[in-house]
């Protein structure tokens, strides 16, 4: 063993699994340990995760890779953790015991809440306040949730006998066997109970959905030492050093440090970030202001496109319709057609995030022939991941003022060549691959490294920046333009099905 530790661990805790990277100092991956763990889907519009599966998927990974690997504890500079963001969790503060099944971001059983928060004119105060639109997505709610449907469970939260975190304050509060109840600004941004401007806890957005101040964790910067774990868990004690959200630890791991970068992760859905530097930039375009990262006692902030089903309308193609063995395939299968045909497939399965905000969307697919089959639905799948990119940067440039230069691409969807290749066209500008895709991950051991000396500074993390390969626009601005009025049009029809109220058929024909 180096008497200098030669690694950072990052922690990436995601929807569907858990995964821990070793990287060295160079930013690349030294190892890789992967686990998916159970979704639970109790009714229609409800995601739930098990709390200890998050926790035990996710220590199994960073055991794993550990001894996979046959690097020892001691030789881990510092631990970084990133997370699926808002996902919601309480538990009981002296056993440290879950009350409730965490509700994932993408739980849409708030959303007659949120309603009413609108109607009682809450819109403009929580925008200006959190950065936030109000929507089921969001921590506040969920936790509202809870409490007002967990019998007991507001008493005991008033009582101080219950903890309120996202899966980050979870996982460090278990790697500190409950020494730190704690979260960074960017896991604080998305809860809807954040000020991003004063950067607290906003005590009238409290009162309003009755959420007592005790269940709350501290605020901390997304880069700095927040403890040691405890030495049981890998034998030695290692500084848990970085702490953020994962689309903000993407951008960061991307090295989008300068105002105008952005990237974009597709993943179980989409995120795309700009860097809009040391100021909020309000959006009147559906997008989130939110913030990226605290480090070095500067806060940086972003705008965000929220897109919630990319990567998971892959998944549904080969788990729901069975019509893919796997997502790797579906590149062959679009390149098997010249077009779709005019089919579109609306992936609104949960409602449709950015710039929209509508819970009461639901997927479609529209434009159906008799010559439509399986290859044209798989391409019109992963068309769809482009069109609402597009949908983001046209928001994003609106808000700004900043024309998209080039995009910075990661996630699972990235290795489609022919994917990024369309995304290119439907933008117009370049979309650039790194070498390292793993970017959220890399972001999150950037974060913990910065913390503790492993990297000296923003410029040494943006030297181990590489492309792999470049996109560029080949489309004909026309095609380009038709096939997105297209996408429009099939939205339209997606929009606000499941509403109560949604027009029916005429009558009387």
């Amino acid at each position: 063993m180096a008497d200098t530790p030669r690694y950072v661990l990052a922690l990436d805790q995601g929807t569907t699994s858990s995964r821990a990277i070793l990287f060295d100092h160079s930013g690349r991956i030294a190892a890789m340990s992967n686990k998916e763990y159970p979704q639970l889907y109790p009714q229609p519009g409800w995601v739930e995760h098990d709390p200890e599966a998050i926790w035990s998927s996710q220590i199994a990974c960073a055991r794993n890779v550990l001894l996979e690997s046959g690097i020892h504890p001691s030789d881990v500079a510092a631990i970084g953790i990133t997370n699926q963001r808002e996902t919601t969790l309480v538990w009981d503060r002296v056993t440290g015991k879950a009350i409730h099944r965490a509700i994932v971001w993408q739980d849409r059983r708030t959303a007659p809440l949120c309603d009413t928060l609108r109607a009682e004119g809450w819109e403009a105060p929580i925008r200006s306040k959190t950065g936030l639109v109000i929507d089921a997505y969001f921590s506040g709610t969920k936790v509202a949730w809870m409490l007002d449907n967990v019998p007991g469970l507001r008493e005991r939260a008033e009582r101080g006998e219950i903890l309120f975190g996202t899966v980050d304050t979870w996982l460090l509060w278990r790697l500190t066997s409950g020494r730190v109840h704690a979260t960074d600004y960017s896991n604080a941004s998305r809860t809807l109970l954040f000020n991003i401007h004063t950067l607290a806890w906003d005590d009238e957005i409290l009162a309003r959905l009755r959420i007592p101040r005790a269940l709350l964790p501290a605020v901390r910067p997304s880069s700095e030492v927040y403890a040691n774990t405890d030495e049981r868990i890998f034998g030695v004690t290692i500084p848990v050093a970085g702490d953020a959200g994962d689309q903000q630890a993407a951008t960061f791991g991307q090295a989008c440090f300068a105002p105008g970068m952005a990237k974009n992760t597709y993943g179980t859905g989409s995120f795309l970030l700009l860097n809009t530097g040391e100021q909020p930039v309000p959006s009147q375009s559906g997008l989130l202001t939110t913030i990226g990262w605290g480090v070095g006692g500067r806060i940086t902030y972003c705008l965000e496109g929220s897109i919630f089903i990319t990567g998971a309308a892959v998944q549904w193609l080969r788990d729901g319709l069975g019509i893919v063995a796997s997502a790797s395939e579906t590149e062959a299968i679009a390149r098997s057609v010249g077009d779709t045909g005019g089919v579109y497939l609306v992936p609104a399965f949960v409602g449709l995030g950015a710039p929209y905000w509508d819970p009461y969307a639901r997927g479609a697919i529209v434009g159906l022939t008799r010559g439509s089959g399986r290859a044209e639905i798989v391409r019109a799948a992963l068309e769809a991941a482009a069109y609402q990119t597009r949908d983001i940067v046209h928001a994003m440039e609106t808000d700004s003022g900043i024309p998209l230069q080039e995009l910075r691409v990661d996630g699972g969807m990235v290795a489609n060549n022919w994917l990024m290749q369309f995304q290119a066209d439907m933008l117009g500008v370049p979309v650039q691959r790194p070498v390292v895709a793993e970017t959220t991950a890399l972001g999150a051991a950037y974060l913990a490294g910065l913390a503790v000396g492993f990297w000296s500074g923003l410029d040494d993390i943006s030297s181990n920046w590489a492309m792999d390969r470049e996109f560029a626009p080949t489309m004909a601005a026309d095609d380009r333009a038709r096939l997105y009025r297209g996408w429009q049009r099939a939205v339209e029809r997606a929009r606000g099905w499941a509403r109560d109220d949604a027009p029916g058929p005429p009558t009387g024909q």
